[in-house]
């Protein structure tokens, strides 16, 4: 297997787990302090004991079934980030192995096997004349009241992104389900994120905050999220598991569409840079913005960016984005939330993707840029350099933010030079290009497909529910 990049937190692998097929291979990173960087593995040859684990019961032994609820925001077809994606296909992946429900905000109500979607409208009653940024946070409790107020068949919850994080607590204390918790992101390093709700973003950050002090399973999406989780709260460390988000890798894979370029008026004769994402300080789309002027003459740019935190912030970015078109050709802002084949057509057709942020806890978006062979120019923040390997997938460009709120670049202007030098790089080099895109999908193929991190998934509640069975029969 190809090396996996290291971080320089002191947490390690402890374990290594060989199943009966290569296709049941799992690697369940579990990750405490460590009094040396170097990591300990203990490899598992046992069948029945891996069998054991698995949930399939050793010689005479019954399976172990784990009912699943999932609660999200955001699901299917209501997706605007990452943490949407994560939850659609890792419920789905789950559902191949133990019965998964799956309670979002929306209206969706289907079964399809063993996976059940249920939907909750918000409502807007008891937050009607709420001063402004307040009815987003309290709508989210009033929604998770609903989750746990309408029965459940489950023997564990699990909760994606803090909006549905109450709804977990109730659920752990009236029903005495194990907790577990998927961090995406953590709200004391989104400062930026009270320009949007106001003093609701000490409601957002009370909430997870308690919500991560109180779970049993905290599953960090990256060694970098890891080490944050451990830093800022007070968790015990034995409750942090790492792993990582997954990719679809037959739905995120080329699929060239001339046609796409030409409803958007994107040139194919001239390459192009990509930017997909959400217009919020996180995403770091102004630094990109600023880097433009930079770029070789012949090269587009594509803003595939929607979604802006608020009306000004919307503002700011359609006025930077006009100054630009005034000065060069090639300059598309695509301003709404696009299909999913539309993305992966402006994947595929890209000469090289660019994520600038300023935080960014896995960055799913450049898996799915790599996965569609495009080379990815990218921040070196959070969980970013244990996916994009310099020199082999792409480049890494250090935004050197600053170590107090609101964490921005202490230079932007040298940051965003920085990012068009590595830009242009791959703009001249079309070999290049092509080869670090077959490197990126070889990456994607080997370390993130959601079989194996659904297992993992299913591994840790499966552990979490024996503990949970052993407590009760003391």
């Amino acid at each position: 297997m190809g090396r996996i990049p290291r971080h320089e937190y002191h947490y390690q692998v402890f374990s290594l787990e060989v199943y009966d097929t290569l296709a049941d291979l799992h690697v369940m990173y579990r990750f405490h302090p460590a009094p040396q960087p170097m990591a300990q593995m203990a490899t598992c040859y046992d069948r029945e004991a891996c069998r054991r684990r698995r949930g399939m019961g050793g010689k005479g032994e019954r399976p172990m079934a784990i009912r699943v609820l999932l609660l999200t925001n955001e699901y299917p077809p209501h997706i605007y980030g990452g943490a949407g994606v994560h939850v659609e296909f890792l419920a789905r992946e789950l559902a191949q192995l133990t019965p998964v429900e799956v309670r979002t905000f929306g209206t969706e109500d289907e079964v399809q096997g063993q996976l059940r979607v249920r939907g909750f409208q918000p409502h807007s009653a008891p937050v009607v004349a709420s001063p402004p940024g307040f009815a987003s946070p309290l709508q989210a409790l009033s929604t998770c009241l609903a989750f746990a107020g309408q029965g459940l068949e489950a023997d564990v919850v699990h909760c994606h992104t803090w909006y549905t994080h109450f709804g977990g607590v109730l659920t752990k204390i009236l029903y005495g389900l194990p907790l577990v918790v998927t961090v995406h992101s953590l709200e004391p390093l989104r400062p930026w994120k009270r320009e949007q709700l106001g003093r609701g973003y000490d409601l957002s950050a009370w909430v997870e905050k308690t919500t991560l002090e109180m779970a049993d399973g905290i599953i960090a999406v990256s060694q970098s999220t890891a080490a944050d989780v451990a830093r800022l709260f007070d968790c015990d460390p034995a409750t942090i598991t790492v792993i990582p988000n997954g990719i679809d890798t037959e739905t995120y894979a080329p699929h060239p569409d001339p046609a796409c370029l030409t409803t958007y008026g994107i040139d194919a004769a001239r390459p192009y840079v990509l930017f997909v994402g959400r217009m919020t300080r996180q995403k770091g789309l102004r630094h990109l913005l600023d880097a433009v002027p930079y770029l070789v003459p012949d090269a587009q740019v594509v803003l595939c960016a929607g979604a802006a935190d608020t009306p000004d912030m919307a503002r700011e970015f359609e006025e930077a984005v006009a100054r630009l078109q005034q000065q060069r050709t090639g300059v598309i802002w695509i301003p709404t939330m696009v299909p999913r084949q539309t993305t992966i057509a402006l994947y595929s057709h890209a000469a090289v993707f660019c994520c600038p942020s300023i935080y960014e806890p896995f960055g799913l978006i450049n898996l799915e840029a790599m996965a569609c062979e495009t080379p990815v120019v990218a921040s070196a923040v959070g969980g970013i350099p244990e996916i994009v390997v310099p020199g082999e997938t792409g480049y890494l460009v250090a935004p050197d933010l600053s170590s107090a709120p609101p964490y921005e670049p202490r230079h932007p202007e040298q940051f965003a030079q920085e990012l068009a030098a590595a830009l242009n790089r791959l703009l001249a080099d079309p070999d290049l290009r092509r080869r670090m895109g077959k490197q990126g999908r070889e990456r994607v193929e080997q370390y993130y497909s959601w079989r194996a991190i659904a297992q993992q998934t299913l591994a840790l509640y499966q552990r979490l529910c024996k503990s949970s069975n052993a407590r009760r029969a003391l």
